[in-house]
């Protein structure tokens, strides 16, 4: 039982760069329309033999799914919140897949209005993924975005409240990103490039009349850069904003006057981070003017220079100030200190200050839908390792705290059961790498050199996306039997405050991989697992992170699951017609430029496989992946095939019917979470 990439009768593809030339065996594996017989043979070949290899565990992966579903409450809704005189709330139904998005007026619980049905919405399709929606601000119509094919790329559609009747009107190519405008009539949305799926122009939509006769309001030149749009606290402004890696910009429309001109809030300057709310009159900036881990200014709409903006809270150098709420006599921050999040609010007007403060040794908290600044009360969640998803609210004036929901995580949980810590690595150039950790209280026996449990280490590293100690029911169904958990923070992430950011990417790439191996040293030295049963796993640049590894270190790792891996990296960032390459010069570099092309290569997976053995590695991609196209795992797969020396499982697995995030619906998901966990569970048997 075998697959044979058959690239013997291939004409190979020289590429060349910078007075290097590198031979791709696979390119043939590219089909930019993904219509061709022969690549959808060969997806189907290696589909085919996991299919087989896997077939022994059919058994314990159904074992493990219905753990996973019976983790989730069968009728489960939200905690409805309230928003100008509504009180909205999604919830599911027993056996469904889909939520409904439900609403009631205030005082009137038993008079529940259907806004969208899921269900009904996603019948018939192999994909549904329901994007953004809003109800115009006089109640009476809801727009709302769908993707239907999973690659990111929405239609939005509009729908009267009164009678449940659907607009003829569908606009095409959006991001799903969508702002009304305060006359009811006038509809703000993000165009992207049906190529490169690059989020750029913004236009203006009147309810009722066809797309083509929408106006273009904005544009923006630069490829780096992606545009969103959203609405301001005080709704008087639509805000549109053009972010990349190292710079933004922002710029006003009037949501009072929305055929009005488009006005830029402060010019965009290289390095120069910064985004805006708008409230009671005032601008709020949150800015890294005057340091990395941003600050926080206040300014009046004639006052948008930054010099002659006031300070509200300092950027420091051992805090990363990450959001804000504005709240009519509160402002609430949202900060990371040692790689934790805190809460803390902060009184307009008066010297009043109150943080908000955790026990767990490891933990996440945000703030929550909080759609009405006039209220006193703050909803903010919080989750660690050992406790699930739990939704608070404090009254901002008596501190008066209560909970309001608990996610369910099944009949028999309790997280006495289970115990997490937080430790520090020290890597091999002195930085202290924090390391979260959940293991099953009794089943854990940690004993240097002698440890018989199995570890799993998991990680990220990329786009300053700080991977938080959060909870995962289904991350029990590993821990019940036995596994050690362990989140490494690896630089490249924002754990530790942006300059943690800085040592992980461009030039300084190589010490996210430097950290993940320097942190399963130490854990299997300090008697976390079992050194002849560890497992990597990540996915997207995570895949990119383990992948990288997986060249580095090899012996380390008994298996690896590589989920939709980011492997290809120079070819990727060489091809700008691809979605997201000129956007990410600035996290990986720009290999046209030399010193970039030969840094990266110098880590790309699929550039530095080589005649070596390899573990066992489950490598997952979705054939309509609009983030790291079906290819590049598929190339990387059929490389390690042919180069290296060992007889380990190595298998494919290729959704074709999904994209970047999987399979969409409430249920089947954990199919797929089943099956690398049967995957892993199998190799670590005794």
């Amino acid at each position: 039982m075998s697959v044979t990439p058959p690239f013997a009768q291939k004409i190979p593809h020289l590429l060349t760069q910078h007075n290097d030339t590198r031979i791709d065996h696979y390119h043939w594996l590219r089909d930019d329309e993904r219509t061709s017989p022969e690549v959808l043979a060969y997806l189907e070949q290696e589909n085919h033999y996991t299919e087989q290899a896997l077939a022994p565990l059919a058994a314990l992966q159904d074992t493990l799914y219905q753990e996973m579903i019976a983790r989730l409450r069968p009728d489960d809704s939200s905690v409805p919140y309230r928003k100008n005189g509504y009180w909205y709330q999604s919830r599911y139904q027993s056996g469904f897949e889909y939520a409904l998005l439900e609403r009631y007026r205030d005082g009137q619980p038993e008079q529940v209005e259907l806004l969208l049905d899921g269900n009904e919405r996603a019948e018939g399709q192999d994909y549904y993924d329901q994007g953004q929606l809003a109800v115009s601000p006089n109640q009476q119509l809801l727009a709302f975005a769908e993707d239907f094919v999973s690659r990111r790329e929405y239609q939005i559609r509009f729908k009267r409240l009164s009678t449940g009747e659907l607009y003829d009107e569908v606009l095409e190519h959006t991001s799903g990103n969508l702002v009304w405008a305060n006359d009811n009539q006038t509809l703000f949305y993000v165009h992207q490039d049906p190529d490169t799926l690059l989020p750029y122009r913004v236009y203006r939509h009147t309810l009722g009349t066809p797309q083509s006769q929408d106006v273009l309001v904005y544009e923006e030149s630069d490829p780096s850069f992606y545009t969103s749009i959203y609405k301001s606290r005080s709704t008087d402004y639509v805000v549109i904003g053009a972010w990349s890696t190292l710079t933004s910009e922002i710029s006003l429309i009037s949501a009072n006057e929305p055929t009005q001109a488009v006005r830029l809030f402060l010019a965009r300057q290289r390095g120069h981070e910064y985004e805006v709310e708008h409230y009671q009159g005032q601008f709020y900036v949150r800015s890294n003017k005057d340091g990395v881990n941003f600050g926080l200014y206040q300014t009046t709409a004639n006052a948008s220079s930054p010099d002659r903006w006031q300070t509200r809270v300092p950027a420091r150098a051992e805090v990363l100030f990450e959001s804000f709420t504005l709240f009519k006599d509160w402002l609430v921050l949202e900060e990371r200190s040692q790689g934790l999040t805190q809460l803390r609010q902060l009184h307009h007007s008066q010297d009043l200050e109150h943080p908000i403060s955790f026990d767990d040794p490891t933990y996440v908290t945000w703030l929550d839908v909080n759609a009405e600044a006039d209220s006193p009360w703050l909803r903010y969640g919080y989750s660690s390792m050992t406790q699930p998803v739990t939704l608070y609210e404090v009254n901002m004036d008596t501190q008066e705290r209560r909970e309001l929901k608990q996610e369910y995580a099944g009949e028999q949980f309790s997280g006495a059961d289970y115990r997490s810590e937080r430790i520090w690595v020290r890597a091999r150039d002195g930085e202290q790498v924090p390391v979260s950790l959940v293991y099953k209280a009794n089943l854990f026996k940690r004993a240097a050199n002698n440890t018989t449990n199995p570890l799993l280490i998991y990680g990220y590293g990329a786009y300053g996306a700080s991977m938080d100690s959060d909870f995962s029911a289904s991350r029990l169904s590993l821990l019940d039997r036995g596994f050690v958990y362990a989140i490494a923070h690896v630089r490249g992430g924002e754990e530790l405050g942006r300059n943690w950011y800085e040592q992980g990417r461009l030039l300084s790439k190589q010490n996210s991989f430097n950290d993940f191996i320097d942190v399963t040293q130490a854990l299997t030295a300090q008697g976390y697992g079992d050194k002849n049963r560890v497992y990597a796993a990540g996915g997207s640049a995570g895949g990119l992170l383990v992948a990288g590894v997986v060249n580095m270190a090899p012996q380390l790792y008994h298996g690896v699951v590589a989920a939709v891996p980011f492997v290809d990296v120079v070819t990727t960032m060489l091809d700008e017609s691809l979605p997201l390459t000129t956007g990410e010069f600035d996290e990986w570099g720009n290999p046209a430029q030399a010193e970039f092309y030969h840094y990266i290569k110098s880590y790309s997976p699929y550039d530095q496989v080589q005649a070596q053995a390899y573990p066992h590695l489950l490598v997952t991609t979705g054939f309509h992946d609009s983030q790291v196209q079906y290819w590049e795992p598929a190339k990387w797969v059929a490389k390690l095939r042919e180069l290296k020396t060992d007889d380990n499982l190595l298998l494919l697995h290729c959704d074709m019917d999904t994209g970047h995030g999987g399979k969409s619906g409430r249920f089947e998901a954990y199919h797929e979470l089943a099956r690398e966990y049967a995957f892993l569970l199998d190799l670590a048997k005794p």
